[in-house]
């Protein structure tokens, strides 16, 4: 890592502060639309085809455009990468919200639209995980990471509220005005760091070069190897826990729309809670022992869903299951910032994106029809179960490795 781009003392966490209130803004508006918008199209068609249109489009493109996006991200300045895709994501929701005010409430626009913020979105997230060395000194990474996901968890806590209350007060354009506002400030606010450009170590090719580049670094990097496909795996595992708990509750507690308001929410603090924890302690020495503990708290806590029959017990152990999710998040995020040179940092990241982006579709796809023919809770149990091996073959296989 290049650490003479790190300046020290009030100067370094000024530009970190900027640079999380920046992007949680930016989040939080792209979640309030998001919201927004599934809802307003759920009570419009009650149609689980257009659903299913909208969340293909909000996560396919996101996945396609990584492709390039960690080129990008390593070929120019990342600061200014992130402020054009938000400044994209911005005129398209502006554009959407004058059609709807002027009268052209399309179902087709909204798909579109959403195909175009998810484009912007996957330009973004790769830049804004790679930029994170650059700001932060090494050693603060875990902590600062830990910061970021309190804030994420708070900020999507209230984002479904805040949607909701917009929605079915005002309608659906002065959410898209939300977003707008959100994107401006966080441009506005990104604005005030200095950040330069990461120096290449090899002379500029074409895209589809460096993008080979990228996967050749992984795939000879020991470390790199083993994450991308924990990521993969451990993805395609959480998706039933992610996508059919709401069903779960359904069928074995009632369709109780507290009850399923219950079920989103204990996770959220449970990742809110998670977050705290991980600012608070500031480091984990063994970042892989940290994952494959928080792996197996996953598969233990999701095999006891899969089980329970009370509803507040349900409850208690989705919140514990919550709580695990910043920590490996953290852990994982800050493993490859540590162990990535800054010029391909945006690579790597782009094809964790494209990993983890296309586990959960390919996923649902297995696990949604599967569901129909046995108890999810049976579906829970055995992914628990293989989530606890994931996390021992994990830790096992590193240290065998001589990783840490």
């Amino acid at each position: 890592m290049n650490t003479k781009q790190l300046p020290d003392g009030n100067s370094s966490w000024k530009k970190i502060a900027l640079f999380l209130i920046s992007q949680n803004i930016s989040l939080f508006g792209s979640s309030v639309v998001s919201f927004s918008i599934i809802w307003y199209i759920t009570l419009q068609t009650s149609s689980g085809k257009w659903v299913m249109l909208f969340t293909l489009c909000a996560l396919l493109p996101q996945v396609l455009i990584s492709l390039w996006a960690g080129v990008w991200a390593d070929r120019y300045n990342r600061k200014y990468l992130i402020m054009l895709a938000d400044g994209f994501i911005a005129l398209a929701t502006l554009g959407m919200a004058i059609a709807f005010f002027s009268g052209y409430q399309s179902m087709e626009l909204l798909l579109a639209v959403s195909l175009i913020r998810s484009i912007g979105a996957g330009i973004q997230m790769p830049a804004a995980s790679a930029l994170y060395p650059q700001i932060v000194p090494r050693d603060k990474l875990t902590k600062v990471q830990g910061i970021n996901q309190t804030l994420n968890s708070v900020l999507l806590l209230l984002s479904p509220a805040v949607g909701g209350i917009v929605l079915g007060s005002v309608g659906i354009f002065w959410a898209f005005l939300i977003d707008v506002i959100t994107a401006s400030l966080a441009i506005a606010v990104l604005s005030f760091i200095r950040i330069e450009k990461v120096a290449a170590i090899a002379e500029p090719a074409t895209v589809f070069a460096e993008l080979r580049q990228g996967i050749d670094y992984v795939m000879s990097h020991r470390l790199l190897r083993r994450v991308i496909i924990c990521f993969g795996v451990s993805f395609f595992l959480f998706t039933p826990a992610a996508v059919l708990t709401p069903l779960l509750v359904e069928r074995s507690f009632g369709g109780d729309v507290w009850r399923l308001t219950a079920n989103e929410m204990v996770w959220t603090i449970g990742s809110l809670l998670g977050g705290v924890f991980v600012s608070l302690r500031g480091e984990f020495k063994d970042k892989i022992r940290t994952v494959a503990i928080c792996l197996a708290g996953f598969g233990v806590t999701f095999a006891l869903v899969g089980i329970t029959s009370n509803f507040t017990v349900y409850l208690l152990i989705m919140g514990i299951a919550g709580f695990f999710l910043p920590i490996m998040s953290t852990a994982q995020t800050v493993l490859i910032q540590e162990n990535v040179e800054a010029a391909m940092m945006g690579r790597v990241f782009s094809l964790i994106q494209i990993v983890t982006g296309s586990a959960m579709p390919m996923a649902i796809l297995f696990f949604g029809p599967l569901a129909d023919i046995v108890s999810i809770g049976s579906i829970l149990w055995v992914t628990g179960v293989l989530l606890i091996a994931v996390g021992v073959l994990y830790q096992v296989t590193s240290k065998r490795a001589g990783l840490n």
